[in-house]
């Protein structure tokens, strides 16, 4: 256990900030598999939405850190990638 009054906010800090980043990567995932999952059904039209709901939480991700930019950046374009070659 942390002595000083520093490490032990540090340490609540920490968890606080540890929970809201897996809760946004939980939700990432999620849209992302739900994602693939329509391109598998051969549903281009809904995937196209989802798409966009998908670019929105990689971006908001990036934004707040969870997920570097460069990341978000790739996996957007291959996702986008298996998009046109289901179209």
């Amino acid at each position: 256990m942390a002595n000083r009054r520093a490490a032990v906010k540090r340490m609540r800090v920490d968890a606080k900030r540890h929970s809201r980043n897996q809760k946004i990567r939980r939700e990432l995932k999620k849209a992302v598999k739900q994602y693939l999952g329509m391109l598998a059904e051969k549903n281009a039209a809904e995937a196209k939405k989802l798409f966009q709901k998908v670019c929105s939480l990689l971006d908001k991700a990036a934004k707040k850190r969870v997920i570097h930019s460069n990341t978000a950046n790739r996996n957007k374009s291959r996702l986008a990638k298996r998009l046109l070659k289901t179209a």
